[in-house]
């Protein structure tokens, strides 16, 4: 009879095993984050067994996201694959998925880069393609361009007056406009920055956003140091940024940066550990890092107290600053959700 049961439950554990798990990308085939997860879900197979990729796109990649919440992740072989998007449009718009519901596989502590044409000067005029991805830039450009300012609305009169926002450009134009010199100013996240900025000899970095620490400071990126917005602020100024305008930058720019690239599951799991296990012997693979840079993985836990960290960044002031900013500014529509306020 124990032999018997022995059979039973190791059968019923090879039959677990095997099934497929599946990672939900919430955008287009080819997208960031699609190529992203691709190579993460090669390295994580030999561990994991087969990983199929289901890509859910729509608008501003919510859908994805909100399928999973709203049905998908029962399933216990299915993965959310989130990225700093998904993080902006959880601070300002309608979205059913939400952070605090679900367990951390693991996440990348990321950032993105800034670059400007070599033929413009520290206070020039910029012409820069925005958009719903691009917003933390949009306020890193105030807080460089305009210093210390009393009120968001002081910062919305300066940004307008010495920011050209240009909306609805696809990043193939983009790329190509600024190449061009028609855009002075861009952005990438750092893969693409090697592949369409690193090697522009009319470019270089203008500033990044630094990787979120745990007590809600930034440190500088080891792989670009010296250009973090707060180094840069201090050169121009003699100050480091404070005050409300920059309490909202930090505000959006660390739920895009800080959990731009993470793999979630429904609290409870079964399979949570193994996914931890799996993605902890990947920490370091090369073919990663060759495409993203060498930045720290969060797994686990660390995963999970990052988003109790960016929780922290949530006050009324920040959070009405960053609408009433996106909103005026950037022409976003964005909405101030008193439920997430601390």
């Amino acid at each position: 009879m124990k032999l018997v049961t022995l059979i039973c439950m190791m059968l019923f554990s090879m039959t677990v095993y095997a099934k497929t798990f599946t990672f939900i990308v919430p955008q287009k085939i080819g997208g960031g984050t699609s190529i992203w997860a691709s190579i993460v879900a090669k390295e994580l197979e030999p561990h994991l067994g087969k990983i199929k990729i289901k890509h859910i796109p729509g608008a501003r990649d919510i859908p994805g996201f909100n399928k999973f919440h709203n049905g998908l992740l029962k399933d216990d072989h299915t993965v959310m694959v989130s990225h700093g998007g998904n993080g902006v449009a959880f601070l300002i718009e309608n979205v059913d998925y939400d952070y605090r519901e679900y367990d951390s596989v693991g996440l990348m502590n990321l950032n993105i880069l800034a670059a400007k044409r070599n033929d413009i000067g520290t206070r020039a005029k910029i012409r820069f393609a925005g958009g719903s991805g691009m917003a933390p830039e949009g306020f890193a450009m105030a807080l460089l361009l305009c210093g210390q300012m009393d009120d968001i609305d002081g910062y919305i009169t300066c940004f307008r007056e010495n920011v050209t926002w240009v909306r609805g450009m696809k990043g193939s134009e983009r790329r190509l406009a600024f190449k061009r010199g028609e855009l002075n100013a861009t952005r990438e996240n750092p893969a693409a920055y090697k592949k369409h900025v690193a090697r522009n000899t009319e470019a270089s970095m203008w500033f990044h956003h630094g990787l979120l620490q745990p007590n809600g400071t930034h440190a500088d990126d080891p792989n670009h140091t010296g250009f973090m917005l707060e180094t840069l602020y201090e050169e121009i100024y003699g100050e480091q940024p404070s005050g409300r305008m920059y309490n909202a930058y930090k505000l959006i720019k660390s739920f895009r940066d800080g959990i731009q690239k993470a793999l979630w599951v429904r609290k409870g799991n079964p399979n949570k550990q193994r996914l931890i296990d799996a993605l902890a012997k990947i920490q370091n693979s090369a073919k990663i890092e060759a495409k993203v840079g060498k930045y720290n993985w969060l797994i686990g836990k660390d995963g999970d107290n990052q988003i109790k960290t960016l929780l922290t960044l949530i006050t009324h002031d920040s959070l009405s600053d960053m609408v009433r900013f996106s909103n005026i500014a950037l022409g976003l529509k964005s909405k101030y959700k008193s439920n997430l306020v601390n």
